[in-house]
């Protein structure tokens, strides 16, 4: 009986050592979902650095719908910015500290003292928000990044909608104290008085602007005195110009979803090309919604420096240089021709151009082609000049930047004068012909060393040859030609006397 009794009590006892395994797994679990929930709000004291291992983006903050986050991102692989992505794309839709990356290493850190602050070895501070007194830092659901003081009412100390990068999202301001700036820093957006601009930075020392929408005031007038305007991507599919103090717009540049009552995220972005474009996110990608230019020859530089941009595609100013095969006709390069280093230049001259955007370029009236040829000639600061004498207009517009790409035209009324500095074409031709020079060299030096491989390979035979020879008096041969008497010769000089 105690025997039966002891096999009753062992299943129980294997079931409760089961539940007490599941229970803790259980309680385990709860656990990491717990730690895996997304951190919604810094306090003060908060600090962070980058994980080697990731490879992307590293969470460090999330909204309350889990849309967007605060994390490092990871830039060219080894570099590092602070960035509010956009999770469901991984969009980023705004980089604290574009035009200082950090690198990607352990010793960078994020910290939160009232101000958020990216820092290095040796107190190096990357960037920082403006000196604050946070108690807390928020994402709202719209992507703007907030330091909030805990107030009553709260209040906000800094929100990275002041200072946008190169992405406006939905609902979010744009004044005329702001800009945006494309990725590789050559485009922007600014505003004026009463116009959206968009400016190149062909040159160190000037911008030109190449896109001018002026309000309508269709709906409201800009009341001069009233305050300066600002610009916002309007839910209802639309970019809206409004003046501080009326509600209602003064100019309307609608999306193609315009009042088509779209649930996605809208925006509009600056792009490396210089076009502005709006899109929205369809729960899967981001769609083309608007474009501020539609034709691709009308953009700042779609072709690179000195070439032409057509319908059929682009090419070379000077009708020699191919244009395919380098994606470019001459080296890019900025500046002027002040200085006495920089001071020579050739000239190159073109029948049937015309600029992209001429109705914002500088311009004077000249009677005749030689006068604005002049005009560019003998200003140290002009890289160009293009004379329009249809109807005897007489239009010399002047170019003080680097000649970007221009359009062609029909009317070879239209002509075009051209300084190129006289080591742009050289450094052009001279790295096609250091290319040529290296692939005939490299060659060479193949050749060099096979004939070299089997002269070494024929000397090393016959030395071993003449060996043979020497030893035992045979003719030189192969080893498995050798006669028997060979063989015994060997035997007879090793044998013991």
């Amino acid at each position: 009986m105690k025997k039966s009794a002891n096999s009753a009590t062992r299943p129980h006892a294997i079931q409760l050592l089961i539940f007490f395994f599941v229970f803790i797994n259980y309680l385990c679990s709860r656990t990491e979902a717990a730690a895996a929930t997304s951190t919604q709000e810094l306090l003060l004291g908060f600090k962070a650095t980058p994980n080697p291992s990731v490879s992307s983006f590293q969470s460090l903050l999330n909204d309350t719908t889990d849309i967007f986050s605060l994390g490092f991102l990871r830039v060219n692989s080894n570099q590092l910015a602070l960035a509010v992505i956009h999770l469901p794309s991984s969009k980023p839709l705004w980089l604290a500290n574009s035009t200082q990356l950090a690198p990607w290493s352990d010793r960078i850190e994020l910290s939160f003292n009232g101000s958020l602050v990216i820092s290095g070895p040796h107190s190096r501070v990357f960037w920082s928000t403006t000196r604050a007194e946070g108690q807390r830092v928020v994402i709202l659901n719209t992507s703007n990044l907030q330091i909030q003081k805990l107030d009553d009412p709260l209040s906000v100390v800094w929100q990275s909608f002041d200072f946008p990068t190169d992405t406006l999202v939905e609902n979010q301001n744009f004044t005329s104290t702001m800009s945006l700036l494309s990725s590789n820093g050559l485009y922007s957006m600014r505003l004026g008085s009463n116009f959206i601009g968009l400016y190149a930075k062909f040159n160190d020392k000037s911008e030109q602007i190449y896109w001018r929408h002026k309000a309508l005031e269709a709906k409201a007038d800009i009341v001069e005195g009233k305050g300066p305007i600002y610009v916002r991507v309007n839910s209802d599919g639309f970019l809206g110009t409004y003046q501080v103090g009326n509600s209602v717009p003064v100019d309307v540049e609608a999306f193609n979803n315009f009042q088509r009552n779209s649930s996605g995220l809208l925006t509009l972005r600056l792009e490396q090309d210089g076009n502005l474009k709006g899109y929205y996110w369809d729960g899967t990608n981001w769609v083309l919604n608007y474009q501020a230019i539609s034709d691709v020859c009308q953009l700042p530089s779609p072709c690179g420096s000195y070439s032409l941009c057509k319908q059929s595609g682009c090419s070379c100013l000077d009708n020699r240089t191919d244009h395919s095969s380098s994606g470019e006709c001459f080296a890019s390069t900025s500046g002027d021709f002040c200085s006495e280093d920089k001071s020579r230049f050739r000239v190159l001259r073109r029948k049937g151009v015309e600029l992209p955007f001429k109705e914002l370029i500088r311009y004077e009236m000249t009677s005749y082609l030689e006068q604005c040829e002049d005009l560019c000639q003998n200003n140290c600061s002009c890289w160009g000049a293009l004379y329009n004498n249809a109807s005897r207009s007489g239009f010399c517009y002047i170019l003080d930047y680097p000649i970007q790409t221009l359009l062609g035209a029909g009317d070879e009324s239209k002509l075009g004068y051209f300084k190129l500095r006289e080591d742009a074409g050289k450094r052009k031709l001279n790295t096609g012909i250091a290319a040529r020079i290296g692939i005939l060299g490299g060659a060479l030096l193949i050749l060099i060393g096979a004939i070299l491989f089997w002269g070494y390979k024929i000397w090393t035979r016959r030395r071993a040859n003449r060996i043979l020879e020497a030893e035992d008096g045979v003719s030189p041969g192969p080893y498995k030609n050798l006669g028997s008497a060979s063989f015994r010769s060997i035997e007879m000089c090793n044998a013991p006397r």
